[in-house]
């Protein structure tokens, strides 16, 4: 699941198209909106930053991915699990932004993986995030990046992705 291998292909170049037109030839939509689950906001701005808080693999707000890398999840259901993180936390930027267009650049993810103490394939699985994000936004979506084991995360999701974005000047 290196860069090369990714499941996720840039086939078109990122300065003609919008990012939702760039998700649309990928066969993605992006999915609903999932509201916070407790007391947060699901993004705070800051100047021309929008920090948003973490987001777990749901769909329709139902975790679609659950347990812990290196005993039930797959290398590649985690790769696929944080992109859905991903899309998660795009939809919040979209939202926030009044349109991915809005966005400049993704300036940093950070990855937590639900894994055993012995996993060590971090980078590889958060790959799915940036892979996706590069896809959308070209060399613009290539962020920092921190991918962090933990032993639990809410409702025992196998992932949760937080990103810091920058919005376009006005």
């Amino acid at each position: 699941m290196h860069s090369e291998d990714a499941v996720v292909e840039t086939p078109v170049n990122p300065k003609t198209k919008s990012p939702l037109e760039r998700l649309r030839e990928l066969g993605i939509d992006l999915p609903g909106f999932n509201p916070a689950a407790a007391n947060y906001v699901p993004v705070t701005r800051r100047g021309e930053l929008l920090y948003t808080a973490g987001q777990t693999p749901k769909k329709e707000g139902a975790l679609v991915y659950k347990g812990k890398l290196g005993d039930n999840i797959s290398d590649q259901e985690g790769y696929d699990a944080v992109m859905l993180c991903t899309l998660n936390t795009l939809t919040l930027l979209d939202h926030f932004a009044d349109g991915l267009n809005n966005i400049d650049q993704i300036l940093k993810v950070t990855v937590f993986l639900n894994c055993t103490p012995e996993y060590v394939h971090h980078s590889k699985v958060a790959d799915g995030a940036t892979d996706l994000l590069v896809s959308v936004f070209g060399d613009a979506g290539r962020p920092a990046r921190s991918s962090v084991g933990v032993n639990a995360l809410p409702g025992g999701a196998a992932c949760e992705v937080e990103m810091i974005a920058a919005l376009k000047s006005k």
